[in-house]
């Protein structure tokens, strides 16, 4: 994964600034007994009304995922969250046990909701909210990066490429990449306001992502602001970087035809440039019928990237819609973490995924963008790419 930008840097000025932000969890370590903490819990929030039936499809609906997702997730950042001093109390006094930080954490990720409106549901001041969550979410950056990774063996790789190849015939495909923006409400006060305002005259952060064909997360870079160009955040990101130096998307080259090759690659749409490891989509209008052909197998094979990003802003919508005056430094770790639960879901085959429903762009009242530059090195291969997947598969889409 390339990281956040600036997130050892941010993470040091956050540790030492953030107050009550970063304050400290509940000295409590002691596990409740599931059906208990969840029977009470549901009751704070949901005026003690039971949740002894369909308990299961209620947990879904306050947390998004399943019980097995939030023990496991629990598991991840227990130590780290348990090992800081200093009780957090509800408004009543009472102490707030290590399953309600995490509940209350997941909660305010999952429904974007303000810091009052939980507070008020859940008995809580407000800047506890915000405490818990960036306790939550500073954990959750120290143990759940390996959820987070480019794939690490032979097997695991060809595995990847055979699912893409399935889907429109791209052989030797790694990786689909995208980008989505994260739109912030700023102040008029805020001197740094234009630096984010980006093209579609909203102030936003981008997130650029590279997706499996299972919807997982290989890849991201975030921090950038909005108006930052497509190719020029990828010309910029570690993995290219790795690629430039032949250490990423370095696998075996296959054979198309005699005499024709093609290395490891990932795909994108007209908003980057055309690299030997980056296959983008002719342009132009009234292409002929082989080029138009190979636009709309890649065109199908993106589908997976879009779908990604559409599931995670609709699980975790703390990052869909308009932020609320966001602190700028701390928006990357919460996308980051956003992107970590997202594959948490999909690595622990959580039935919840399948059920979320994928009816709305990502990116919504965004333009496609154009870039016009283009790696001589890379023509080659896209033409005969182009050439093969001529000769495959029939047109229809299985995402149609």
């Amino acid at each position: 994964m390339a990281p956040v930008r600036g997130l050892k840097k941010r993470r040091k000025l956050d540790k030492k600034n953030e107050g009550n932000a970063s304050g400290s969890a509940s000295g409590s370590s002691e596990k409740e007994g599931s059906v208990d903490w969840w029977h009470d819990f549901y009751q704070r929030i949901n005026g003690f009304q039971s949740p002894s039936n369909g308990v299961a499809d209620k947990y879904k609906s306050v947390f998004k995922i399943s019980r097995k997702t939030f023990d496991y997730i629990c598991s991840l950042v227990e130590e780290n969250m348990t090992g800081k001093s200093g009780g957090i109390s509800f408004s009543n006094g009472k102490n707030l046990s290590f399953q309600d930080q995490v509940a209350i954490a997941l909660r305010r990720l999952s429904s974007g909701e303000s810091l009052m409106t939980i507070g008020d549901s859940c008995g809580l001041h407000h800047s506890t909210v915000s405490q818990v969550t960036w306790r939550f979410v500073e954990a959750m950056e120290e143990t759940g990066l390996q959820h987070l990774h480019w794939p690490s063996s032979e097997s695991e790789m060809a595995e990847i490429k055979s699912k893409f190849e399935k889907i429109r015939g791209l052989p030797n495909c790694c990786g689909v990449i995208d980008t989505t923006h994260i739109m912030m409400c700023l102040p008029s006060s805020d001197p740094t306001s234009n630096a984010w305002l980006d093209r579609e005259k909203n102030h936003s952060m981008v997130l650029q992502a590279i997706v499996d064909p299972d919807m997982r997360f290989r890849d991201i870079v975030t921090g950038w602001p909005g108006k930052m160009e497509d190719w020029l955040i990828f010309q910029n990101s570690n993995f290219n970087k790795l690629c430039d130096k032949g250490e990423r998307l370095n696998g075996k080259d296959i054979e198309l035809s005699v005499g024709s090759e093609v290395r490891e690659y990932i795909i994108g749409d007209s908003g980057y440039s055309l690299l030997p490891y980056l296959m983008t989509p002719y342009q132009g209008k009234e292409l002929p019928e082989l080029r138009a052909e190979f636009n709309k197998r890649l065109s199908a094979t993106q589908m997976v990237a879009q779908r990604a990003l559409v599931r995670l802003k609709d699980m975790w919508r703390i990052i869909q819609g308009v932020m609320w005056r966001p602190d700028k430094h701390k928006l990357p770790r919460i996308i980051l973490v956003c992107c970590l639960l997202h594959n948490i879901v999909i690595d622990l085959e959580d039935e919840v995924q399948d059920e979320m429903p994928l009816s709305y762009d990502h990116d919504s009242g965004y333009h496609q963008q154009v870039c016009g530059v283009i790696d001589i090195k890379g023509v080659g291969p896209r033409d005969a790419l182009s050439h093969y997947l001529s000769e495959k598969l029939p047109p229809e889409s299985v995402f149609a």
